[in-house]
């Protein structure tokens, strides 16, 4: 999940050398945090947070082979 993140972070931003993505698994989730740019948040974010929200489903999406749930953070 994190390459996944990370490659869809790196097209969206105008720094991608200032993309960092950090992965913690439990038991049951794995939480997949990502940094960039305060330049950069708005681009990652989107309107109404729409981009962020279609990149929390393509993760989800990439995960259902696994049985584990993903929450994806965006951090500054």
């Amino acid at each position: 999940m994190k390459e996944l993140v990370e490659v869809i972070a790196k097209a969206l931003v105008d720094s991608p050398e200032e993309v960092t993505v950090t992965e913690t698994e439990d038991d049951r989730t794995i939480n997949v945090e990502l940094r960039v740019a305060p330049s950069d948040m708005g681009k990652v974010i989107g309107k109404q947070g729409r981009i962020a929200k279609a990149i929390r489903s393509v993760v989800k999406a990439a995960s259902s082979k696994e049985s584990k749930k993903v929450n994806v953070e965006i951090m500054q």
